[in-house]
């Protein structure tokens, strides 16, 4: 039997005065308010999200835990599970956030910096706990050694890592990353090209395909979707186990049933 993608739209958080607010930009930048977190999360699972993402997008940069008081607020308002993301930096973060409600956190710079936290979160807390988002962007420096060097139209680039919600470059090759965060017992990775973040010109298929191909465990596509098509690309070319959108599902351009009446239409297989 074929498995099941899996539609999951993606909340980027902001501390205000309000507490935590919706966000939206472009290549992590420009961001503007979309609205409440929890009032959005309830419309998604009315519409059919198989799950949800919170990503709290300056936790890790301005060194501080994540919005708690959004999490406790849609664990009580929703039944479908959610991933929380954002400075979790530490196992006692990590079991906060689970305990606040949290069916998954995803950790990502922290990973980085100190790959053990991976393997002892997973330890702590279980596989099926443990996620881990991995921003990337395009280097055109390609005579970095041990890199997986792609082209497109003409010119050469390898994907490195990054980090600090995408402001600082690691000099890590993304695929060979994504091998070791399999290694360390994560149950699936969060993939982000923030070179396509919020420009609606669909995923960054060579890289996500790439990763697919380089792991067993699945990959959420992240970054980029304009159109239909670019889900539906996400899974075929991509080879991606779930698809992971904001701006269209925000502001009403889809709805994650458009997405999936799209899926069945293609003859993909989404639950009902």
């Amino acid at each position: 039997m074929t498995k099941e993608k899996r539609i999951i739209p993606c909340l980027d958080l902001l501390l205000d005065e309000k507490g935590g607010r919706v966000v939206k930009g472009i290549e992590f930048e420009e961001l503007k308010d979309a609205g409440d977190p929890v009032e959005f999360a309830k419309k998604y699972e009315k519409q059919g999200a198989d799950e949800i993402v919170f990503l709290d997008i300056t936790a890790s940069v301005k060194g501080r835990e994540t919005l708690l008081d959004v999490i406790k607020r849609a664990a009580a308002e929703i039944s479908i599970p959610f991933t929380i993301g954002g400075g979790i930096s530490s196992l006692e973060a990590a079991q906060k956030n689970l305990a606040a409600g949290a069916a998954k956190v995803s950790i990502n710079t922290a990973g980085v910096k100190d790959p053990s936290f991976i393997s002892k979160a997973v330890k702590e807390f279980g596989a099926d706990k443990i996620v881990v988002a991995v921003d990337c962007k395009r280097n055109p420096d390609t005579a970095v050694e041990g890199v997986k060097v792609f082209e497109e139209n003409g010119e050469k680039f390898w994907y490195e890592v990054v980090i600090m919600g995408g402001n600082e470059g690691t000099g890590i090759d993304t695929i060979e990353w994504a091998k070791k965060v399999e290694a360390l017992g994560a149950c699936e990775i969060l993939l982000t090209s923030k070179d396509r973040d919020g420009t609606r010109d669909g995923y960054d298929l060579p890289i996500t395909r790439a990763v697919a191909k380089a792991v067993s465990i699945p990959v959420i596509a992240s970054g980029g979707v304009g159109t239909l098509e670019h889900m539906v690309e996400g899974v075929t070319i991509g080879d991606a186990g779930a698809v992971l959108a904001a701006s269209v599902f925000h502001f009403n351009k889809y709805t994650v049933g458009d997405v999936k009446e799209e899926f069945r239409k293609r003859g993909i297989s989404v639950k009902q």
